[in-house]
């Protein structure tokens, strides 16, 4: 996910997307436990976002408490 999308969409809708990503996320480390390693790019790649989406997040945190 791009970080420009991430910016234009609303925080209640990137709470959402955050809790669907954890989801997915231990979803896909249960079947890497199981054997089936297809899906370590896409984690990987759903950690990125995750982290994306939190630091949005926190941004937005930090200028509400300042303004």
């Amino acid at each position: 996910m791009k970080v420009d999308k991430i910016r234009q969409t609303d925080t209640a809708e990137l709470q959402t997307q955050l809790r669907d990503i954890q989801e997915q996320q231990f979803r896909i480390r249960f079947q890497m436990t199981m054997g089936q390693t297809e899906g370590l790019k896409k984690y990987r790649e759903m950690r990125k976002d995750r982290a994306r989406i939190l630091t949005i997040l926190r941004e937005r945190e930090l200028e509400a408490k300042k303004g």
